[in-house]
């Protein structure tokens, strides 16, 4: 049976660049995308696009390898549901990919737009509760498969007078507090967990295949770790 793929994540230059390491990997993989829905302007990338060269998800790879699974967010049946659909469309999930880019809003506290306070809650904080409880569940089961929580190590730059961002760095926060627990508990679960984090705008695709070496190495020593990339090389 051939290599089973899932990928989930924000819409971003980085889960772009993942999906076309997958590509260039696998014979078929599934992508689940939390779109941007955070108000016009003032939205921006966790790392921000400023690379016109930066992968898109179909480059380079013939469209019908992709698979695109409907996902809503803060459903934890829909995360239940997204996980059964790529199962039975892959055939089996060898490897899941998990991507935490969110966008950020740099707004003082007062004139923070509520609706954007439910979009945060739902797509980037309690999204990652439900889909990384169903994975983690479905590979206990299993007892096999691996892992990869992916993000980047600050949230995007901005002017020094631009407000705090206090979107992005909440939702960046809350992925790292439950992939630190995942990966702490690693060691003793049957299937593997790497974490993966770093500075890599404007070398996505570089840090795309360092994230997939150290999957298919599927060293059982590195369990638990938290591996880190920069433009200057790789370190752990």
């Amino acid at each position: 049976m051939s290599r089973g793929i899932l990928i989930a994540g924000n819409e971003s230059v980085i889960l772009n660049a993942i999906e076309a390491e997958a590509g260039r990997r696998a014979d078929r993989y599934a992508v689940a995308v939390i779109k941007n829905r955070l108000s016009g302007d003032i939205s921006k990338p966790m790392v921000q696009d400023e690379n016109q060269d930066s992968p898109r998800a179909t480059d380079n790879k013939p469209k019908e390898k992709r698979i695109s699974l409907d996902w809503n967010p803060g459903s934890p049946i829909s995360a239940r549901t997204l996980i059964l659909a790529a199962e039975n469309r892959l055939g089996q999930i060898n490897e899941a990919v998990i991507v935490c880019a969110p966008p950020s809003i740099r707004s003082a506290v007062a004139d923070i737009n509520f609706a954007d306070i439910e979009v945060l809650v739902n797509d980037h904080i309690k999204s990652w509760f439900c889909l990384l409880k169903e994975i983690t569940n479905r590979f206990r089961e299993k007892k096999e498969g691996s892992l990869a929580l992916v993000f980047p190590e600050n949230s995007a730059t901005g002017n020094k007078d631009d407000a705090y961002d206090l979107f992005g760095s909440a939702a960046l926060a809350s992925f790292r507090a439950i992939a630190q627990e995942i990966l702490a508990a690693s060691p003793a679960e049957p299937y593997l967990t790497h974490g993966f984090s770093g500075i890599y705008s404007g070398d996505e695709m570089g840090f795309a295949g360092f994230i997939f070496k150290h999957i298919e190495e599927k060293n059982q020593r590195n369990a638990g770790k938290l591996f880190k990339y920069g433009k200057s090389g790789f370190f752990r």
